[in-house]
């Protein structure tokens, strides 16, 4: 990717780092996050065109807060400070950091003073609505900086520095909920002159190029094929890459949604160059998953049983090479801080980490810098059907994080029934499209309830739906009553085991999508 300018993260923690590189790759510029203490060579090494200090849990002030090689700032290009970076600018050119009076967490407005640095989209005297999340603030600025924005508990929301290019903002204008953050991230690249030759075309390319590179000439791929969008786009890449050097494997862990096998398999039926191979493995998977109810046990187990399979099926054709993973940005940086930073462990994911060590394969992820809706991207210029790339996502660990408690194949069934109740009704209604993912949780709960004129003691389910860009945040989707009310119908009516149905009003943060 080096031969594209480039954009330089450095990452000091922020839940939402990943949201700066993509908004900016979405811009048409190529984005490398690299970890707040990445030494200055390093630094040069990727020769930036500017950079961005991101936003992080900590305090200036406090002891062991992050910091950067001080001279990052004299590199002579573009800096732009978010939340945490602006302190750090502040705090590295001679102004001071202060607690706020008044803390800013969530939806805010600010007011535009000057229309220049951040604020040039911008008219003066406009209000803007933004994003913010911060306990301190700016008190004193720099020599060279003026403000060019405030908010009514922050009097420098926006500065900058027009001789260096130097700006600064206490809101996130990566994220969604600052609906123009867009058009500063825009002004900021032109500030910094990008041509913007990052696209959808050429990350195939050089993605195609990449595996080549790590694979070789004679080497063997084998790939977990789900029929989601992530391990498609991940297969399409490698086997333009290396033809029919790749074999896919499907594993039936027992964990899959009603009718999913047959579907996958009829899916791929005739657009791979060698047939995909069906691992027949439910039996494997629950028995591995007998008296487990702790979520993380679950996904490691499931996470080494997964790898265990593909041992097994690499030795029946005569081994591999490598295992391509369709691992995305999301996954990354909910389970490692991403390359190396220090945002927080929210979950662990079975598809980061890599493999055993006993095992000679390396590992292919083609897909690791994108975010979903890039991935969407990729699959429509690779010519993968509609109603794959739409697909919404699945997790890797299956209904095992759908089935709260312990699994069984018995509350496996009752689930599968009711979720393909939720997703029929879901089409029908035409609502599909509008939602990131839609699903039903199983209960580990018994509530009372009449059939007939009989006592029922059964399980109850939930209902999840959820709209969102990029999964890093999400809103619980407003569904139309009737339509909650039919599905709530069918599945008391049809769902042996279901006599209650709930819907989940939670948005991410602070809950998660999935519930394990």
């Amino acid at each position: 990717m080096t031969a594209h300018q480039t954009l330089v993260v450095l990452d000091f923690g922020s839940q939402v780092t990943q949201l700066i590189a993509r908004r900016v790759r979405e811009l048409g510029v190529y984005t490398e996050i690299l970890p707040h203490y990445t030494t200055l060579e390093e630094i040069r090494a990727h020769n930036p065109r500017a950079i961005v200090l991101s936003g992080g849990p900590s305090s200036i002030g406090e002891a062991g807060a992050p910091q950067v090689d001080p001279g990052v700032l004299g590199l002579g290009v573009p800096v732009l400070g978010i939340c945490y970076g602006l302190y750090v600018i502040v705090d590295a050119l001679g102004g001071t950091i202060a607690a706020a009076g008044e803390r800013e967490f969530g939806a805010a407005t600010i007011t535009v003073d000057h229309a220049r640095g951040p604020m040039a989209p911008f008219e003066v005297g406009g209000e803007v609505a933004v994003w913010m999340s911060h306990g301190d603030k700016v008190a004193t600025l720099p020599p060279g900086f003026e403000t060019v924005a405030r908010s009514a508990n922050c009097e420098h929301a926006a500065i900058h520095d027009p001789e260096r290019g130097f700006w600064g903002v206490q809101f996130h204008p990566e994220v969604t909920h600052t609906p123009r953050g867009g058009e500063l991230l825009a002004a900021f690249l032109d500030r910094a002159g990008f041509t913007r030759d990052w696209t959808t075309a050429s990350f195939i390319e050089e993605a195609i190029a990449a595996v080549r590179r790590q694979v070789g000439d004679s080497g063997t791929v084998i790939c977990g094929l789900s029929g989601g969008v992530d391990s498609s786009v991940a297969a399409m890449i490698v086997e333009r890459a290396i033809g029919e050097r790749l074999r896919c494997i499907f594993v039936d862990n027992g964990l899959l949604r009603k009718d999913e096998r047959a579907q996958v398999e009829a899916m791929f039926r005739g657009r791979l160059h060698r047939p995909l191979i069906v691992a027949d493995a439910g039996a494997r998977f629950l028995a591995r998953l007998e008296g487990v109810t702790d979520p993380e046990v679950k996904r490691k187990r499931i996470g080494a049983e997964f790898i265990a399979v593909f041992e097994a099926e690499a030795s029946k054709i005569g081994g591999a090479d490598f295992l391509v993973q369709g691992t995305l940005y999301p996954d990354v940086i909910e389970s490692v801080s991403p390359k190396g930073g220090p945002s927080a462990t929210i979950k662990t994911h079975h598809n980061v980490g890599g493999l055993p060590e006993r095992m000679r394969m390396g590992v292919v992820e083609p897909l690791r810098e994108l975010f979903k809706d890039e991935v969407r991207r990729v699959g429509l210029a690779l010519g993968l059907p509609e109603e794959m790339v739409w697909r919404h996502p699945f997790p890797g660990p299956g209904l095992a994080v759908r089935v709260l408690g312990e699994v069984t194949r018995a509350r496996c069934d009752i689930l599968r029934e009711a979720d393909a109740i939720i997703l029929e009704e879901i089409h029908k209604a035409g609502l599909y499209r509008d939602l990131w993912q839609v699903f039903g949780v199983f209960l580990p709960v018994n509530t009372v309830g009449v059939m007939g004129d009989g006592r029922t003691y059964e399980h109850a389910l939930a209902i999840r739906a959820v709209t969102s860009t990029d999964a890093m945040t999400a809103d619980w989707a407003r569904l139309p009553h009737e339509v909650l009310a039919i599905m709530s119908n069918r599945i008391i009516n049809e769902v042996r085991g279901i006599n209650r149905v709930c819907y989940d009003i939670s948005s991410k943060p602070p809950a998660t999508i999935e519930w394990e």
